[in-house]
């Protein structure tokens, strides 16, 4: 007779071997600085939810561009990157694919002084209007308001003013601005000045920010990005849950948040809104197709780009 523990012992020791195993070093670029806006990945890596699946995270706040181009190599194996950037590079032969669609509500936005008199995007005729660059979301989301509102490029004075959009409107030097709805109205609105918002995505539906891999990675390690999905989808879950715990999270990560708190709580708040969805980190397929249109119209694509496979849903729980 077989005695039950020796059946046991070795299950059990390959249990332990597992759980010794040191946890997979993974650098995800980021594409941006350290920032409250990064609050569901400092959540997800504080409460052990990447340790869990057998990762440990090593923040890296280079450029979007390097980030895709990386993964796209197959040289790391994931980043933070938004649509438009995994839509360009496939249009290069970069195979990148969004496995996660983490903002669900595009938030570039055009915001005025509420002085100026504009309220609709047919008040911006004959108005100067500053962005920070002729790429990018930015200019996508701006392309694809005038496409759905009727507004032609020559309607209006589009002037190209780098990430200073709240010095030109305080200063008059512009009457609106491309900006981020979550980030240069809160900042405006916190230092005293009533602004109105126009945001895109009350006019378009364009794909936002997401977790990106290569084609190789969905392919031939599909239970790892599998995990690195859940494992990001629980620190956004818990960030919209309680997002004042979130903020305690950023403190580790965030330099500076003591001084400039009111300001940051305010950004994370109206983040929040556009994270929100059912189920969370779905890409529409509509979105993505809305936003090849734009790009294609811009003269932004120097390939054909087979929409489909720029995303999928398959790795969400």
């Amino acid at each position: 007779m077989i005695r039950r523990t020796t059946i046991l012992l070795p299950m059990l020791l390959l249990l332990l071997l597992a759980c010794s195993r040191p946890p997979e070093q993974i650098r995800l670029p980021m594409g941006y600085i350290a920032n409250v806006q990064f609050a569901p990945w400092y959540v997800a890596v504080e409460r052990g939810y990447f340790a869990a699946e057998g990762m440990q995270l090593a923040f890296d706040y280079s450029w979007e561009t390097d980030g895709v181009r990386l993964v796209g190599a197959g040289e790391l194996p994931f980043a933070i990157a938004s649509g438009d950037q995994v839509i360009l590079a496939r249009s290069q032969g970069i195979p990148v694919v969004t496995v996660a669609s983490w903002w669900q509500r595009f938030p570039v936005a055009v915001v005025a002084l509420e002085e100026s008199g504009i309220r609709t995007p047919t008040d911006l005729k004959g108005r100067k209007v500053g962005i920070p660059e002729t790429f990018g979301a930015s200019y996508i989301g701006w392309r694809a308001l005038l496409a759905a509102t009727g507004l032609k490029e020559e309607d209006v004075t589009l002037e190209v003013i780098g990430y200073t959009q709240v010095a030109n409107l305080v200063e008059k030097r512009v009457d609106a601005a491309v900006v981020y709805a979550n980030n240069e109205p809160i900042q405006l609105m916190q230092a005293g000045y009533r602004v109105v918002l126009i945001p895109v995505a009350d006019y378009a539906t364009l794909a936002s920010n997401g977790v990106i891999t290569s084609e190789r990675m969905v392919r031939e390690r599909p239970e790892e990005v599998r995990r690195f999905v859940r494992a990001f989808l629980r620190g956004l879950q818990e960030t919209l849950k309680d997002p004042n715990a979130a903020f305690e999270a950023c403190r580790k990560y965030v330099e500076g948040l003591d001084q400039n708190e009111a300001v940051q709580r305010a950004v994370l708040e109206a983040t929040l809104p556009f994270w929100q969805g059912d189920p969370l980190g779905w890409s529409d397929p509509a979105a993505w197709q809305a936003t090849v249109r734009a790009m294609q119209e811009a003269g932004l694509l120097t390939g054909p780009v087979d929409v489909e496979r720029a995303f999928t849903n398959e790795f969400l729980p």
